[in-house]
This record gives structure tokens, sequence and C-alpha cells, in this order.
């Protein structure tokens, strides 16, 4: 008689796991009751909103409690381990070597003084007894698989010179260099443009496939997971409301908030008639020393308009931006507001202009002082254009805060204790505390979950429609600009290969370049990733 197969090994297995968070009134539970098992060779992947418990699932299958944050109740058994059983040290024995952990931002996660290679093989020498010949052999090896260029020399390079997308894969060469059984992937592409993601998802499930570990890959972006996982995790509020393979899912999801999952992709704002322009670009060009940033760049912003501007990283997106702000210099060129030029750089420009142009960062964690309260970042910009003080000012901090759709009782809190979303929320209160004419928008909700980004785009819509301002929304998001452009420039190396209306520039037929971005937007599709690769296999051969 016929054996049945039977089935690979479980590598992980999470039982009533119950953590807790440190609150200002007290703890409250923000992982209530999870139970997975992930076996080898397979993909779970974990998705929802901010704040769901993803990432804190994700830390906890190694072992490891952000600050503030305790464990109630439940178990993590890593094979037959419990881990949480386990000292720190023991702990600390296991990670890097037999689980591994692919962080979000790996610009923040390396270190800019140490050459890449070093950082590579520092876990597998130290902890994993490895000789550093053999470390630097294996690490060439998935600089090949991971479709690093040179990757002989790779490792030879510090983390500032090398892109995004090339830095989020050394950082899985990292983690995978000592095939460990289990790793964790944290919203791996989250920062990275359309056709980067492409490259670094191929290059990620084609390394899994190769080594076989069990993998945890986190997102907020069901689409992408659908590239990756073979099962999904849906999480809502620390809660599992819904597993199952991964076709089930999208085919037909069961509870309603799954459903809910891919709201910016059904928002759109109605397109806006063209109006008298508020902001005229002429012939800009810009420099980083001899490195042509940006060349002949020509566009204008109507009054209430958005304007998109859309390209892969490197593109000039970002230092279009910083230009028109007054952050850095043109080569030549004007930037005019309302017809009048504007002197090139911030020192330059009086209060009034200043107050006119105002720019919103990608990153809120940043870009807020930490160690300052909502109250006193919206009170500064009043009292510096408005000349708010006292009753005043903070009777204009609360306008602000219902504003963005914030409780005026986060006035008093500081960024730490405010979701991603929330903190987004607050650094558009601060713009919008000068009463501008024109915001620049960067990237500004790359790196939040689909509903956190649908009610910021919808909230900016409103906002757009009840004060007049105008957008330059940069982004690398597609369905961005099909939800709220107007009109829409498309960037490749420094130059505009495309630009029109949304309808425009969105439908076909499409230059060679603009077709390469679209194509390269997820689909909500298991299958999406497959059909690309061969599509493009079909055009090259």
């Amino acid at each position: 008689m016929k054996s049945e197969p039977q089935s690979p090994p479980i590598v992980l297995s999470v039982t009533d796991l119950r953590i807790e968070a440190k609150a200002n009134d007290g703890w409250i539970e923000i992982v209530k009751g999870v139970n997975l098992t992930l076996r080898r060779g397979e993909v779970l992947g974990l998705v929802g909103e901010s704040g769901a418990g993803k990432s804190t699932i994700g830390l906890a299958a190694l072992g490891y409690f952000r600050p503030g944050c305790r464990r109630t109740r439940g178990s993590v058994r890593f094979g037959e381990t419990d881990v949480l059983g386990l000292t720190e040290a023991k702990r600390r024995t296991l990670r890097g070597t037999q689980v591994a952990y692919v962080a979000q931002s790996a610009a923040a996660s390396f270190n800019p003084a140490k050459r890449l290679m070093d950082q590579i093989v520092e876990a597998a020498v130290t902890r994993g007894g490895m000789q550093r010949a053999v470390a630097e052999q294996r690490a060439v090896a998935l600089f090949r698989s991971l479709q690093l260029p040179n990757p002989e020399i790779f490792g030879k390079r510090y983390p500032h010179q090398v892109s995004g997308g090339q830095l989020q894969r050394a950082m899985t060469a990292m983690a995978m260099i000592c095939q460990p059984d289990l790793i964790v992937f944290d919203e791996p592409t989250t920062a990275l443009d359309v056709t980067t993601q492409v490259e670094v998802l191929v290059s990620i499930r084609r390394a899994i496939k190769e080594h076989g570990a069990a993998v945890l890959y986190i997102s907020h972006d069901l689409a992408i997971v659908a590239q990756m996982a073979d099962r999904v995790m849906v999480l809502r509020y620390g809660e599992a409301v819904e597993e199952a393979p991964i076709r089930q899912i999208m085919e037909a999801p069961s509870h309603p908030y799954t459903k809910s999952l891919w709201a910016v992709r059904s928002l759109q704002t109605p397109a806006k008639p063209e109006l008298e322009p508020l902001l005229e670009v002429e012939g800009i060009s810009a420099a980083y020393g001899r490195f042509k940033a940006l060349e002949d760049i020509d566009f204008s912003i109507g009054k209430r308009q958005t304007l998109a501007v859309v390209g892969e990283s490197g593109s000039g997106k970002s230092t279009l931006g910083r230009l028109i702000a007054g952050l850095m210099p043109p080569v030549k060129g004007t930037v005019k507001l309302d017809g009048k030029s504007l002197p090139t750089l911030v020192r330059q420009r009086d209060k009034d202009m200043l107050r006119r142009i105002q720019i919103i960062y990608q990153s809120a964690d940043t870009a807020l002082n930490p160690r300052h309260t909502i109250r006193k970042i919206l009170g500064r910009p009043l009292t510096f254009f408005q000349s708010l003080r006292g009753a005043a000012r903070e009777q204009r901090v609360i306008e602000l805060l219902k504003m963005v759709e914030l409780d005026p009782g986060y006035a008093g809190r500081y960024p730490a204790q405010l979701s991603g979303g929330q903190r987004q929320r607050v650094a558009i209160a601060r713009a919008l505390a000068a009463n501008p004419d024109l915001i620049i928008c960067d990237e500004i909700t790359s790196a939040l979950d689909q509903l956190v980004q649908a009610g910021i785009l919808q909230m900016l819509a409103d906002l757009q429609q009840r004060l007049g301002v105008s957008y330059l929304f940069i982004t690398h998001d597609l369905e961005i600009v099909r939800a709220i452009a107007d009109r829409v420039i498309v960037m490749s190396q420094g130059r505009i290969v495309d630009q029109g209306s949304r309808a425009e520039v969105l439908s076909p037929p499409y230059p060679d370049y603009t077709k390469l971005l679209l194509d390269s937007v997820p689909e909500m599709a298991p299958d999406w990733l497959d059909r690309l690769l061969t599509k493009r296999s079909s055009a090259v051969n």
C-alpha cells in the first residue's frame, strides 16, 4: 500500500498569543489570542492596517517584544523549542542564525560607516561559527541569486552607494546567509517605487524557493502578499478575522474587513476643470555637483488643482519638490508664483512667500520633533506666520486637529504616542497652519496601509474643496494618481517623458516608460507577477 506523502515539519507554532502595550492609563491588549502554524517552505502572509498587530506578532516569533510591550499569555515554539521560555542570551543566539528578520527600512538598519560585506557576514561569523572566507563566498552567491549588480564587488560598497531596492536585497542576503529555518519579512517593499518593487519581489521569491525557509511575510498591501504567500491571515485590532489559502482570500473573502483592504483602489475624486495657473515652472535644470538631476522641466499647477509627479526612484521627483520649496537652487530656469518669479532659496524669500508654499515629507517620524507635543508642533507656525498667541493660538490648534480629523485631546500628546497615519495627519495640519496656497506632498502615504491611505487622500480632497489649496503630489504609486490627480507628469532620469490630464496619461496608447510604470502596479490576483514576468520575457525574445 502506497504511503501518504508526509507534510513538511512545523517550523513555527504560535498558540493563544496575547500581548499588551503600556498606555497613559495603564495597559491595553494589542494582540488578542492569535494562533498560527508555519511549515518549512511555506509562506504565510500577515495582512492588516496600521496597529493590527502584524509587526508585533512577527517580532514575537523571534522572541522579541518592543519596549513598553509584554506578553500576558500564550506560547511561541520554534520547532521543539519554547522560544519565550529561553533566556534572553539564548534567544540572541537564535536570531540571525536560525531565525532572521528583514525590516521595512533597510536604510535605517545598516551602519552607514561600515561596508555592506562586513555587516552582512557579521552574524554568520560571530554567531554562526562560519569562517570569514566561507561567509563571503556565500554572500556573493546570495548577491547573484538576488540579482544584485556586480556581485563579486557589491559588498565593498557602503550603504549610501547603492539604491534603496539594492539595499533591501542586501538586507535579505544578510537574513539568509546562515540559511535560517524562519525568516520574517516586515513590509520589505513598502517604500520602493513600483518597478524596483517588482525586482525585489522576484528576487526575494526566488531566494525563498531556493533555500526552503519558512516565511512570515508582513504587509498592508494584499496585492503584494498575493504574489508571495501560500496562505494569508488577516488581522484587525490584534485579532485574526480570517485565514485561508491565498486564492480563496482573493476570490471569495468571507469577512467584510478583508473586502475593504483595497479601499484606495476604489477611491477616485472627480477631475477638476482647468483654472488659471498658480505656479509655473519654466526651463528648470538642477544638478548635484556634476550629476544632472533635472533637465529642461516645464509645467504649471492651476489653482485648486492636484498635479501628480510620478516616476522611479532617482527620476528627480523629490529634487523638483525641494527646488520649488527653495531648499536647493536651480542651475537655470525660473519658478513663478502668481506670475511673479520666486527667489531660488528659502533665505531669500520673505515670510509671505514662505507661507504660501509648504512641504510635507514622506516620513512623519523624522519630520516631527519627538520632544515637542502636538500643541507645540502646530503652534510654532501659527505664531510665526499668523502671529497667534495664547488662547487664540490654542483655539486654532484645536481647529487644525479637527480639520485633519484628529481628536483635540491629542494636542497634549507626543508624536511617539500616535500611529503612523495620525502622525502624518499632524504633519498635514502643520502645513495647513501657514494657510498656504500650494502644498508639496512628497510620498506622504507610501508607508501607510491601504485604509489609512484612502482616509488621508479623501481628507486632502475635502480640504482642497474647502480651502482652495493646490497640491504637488509626488508619488510612485499609480493607484494614488488614479485616485486624486487632475494632471499628471511622468519623470524619468530628470526629464519629463509624459504629461497631461489624468485621463490622457492613464489611457492608451502609452509612451514606453509610462507603460512600464503602469504594468508594474500590482494587481489583486495571485498570478499577476508570473504573468508580468512571462510578458516581459516574451517581449525580450
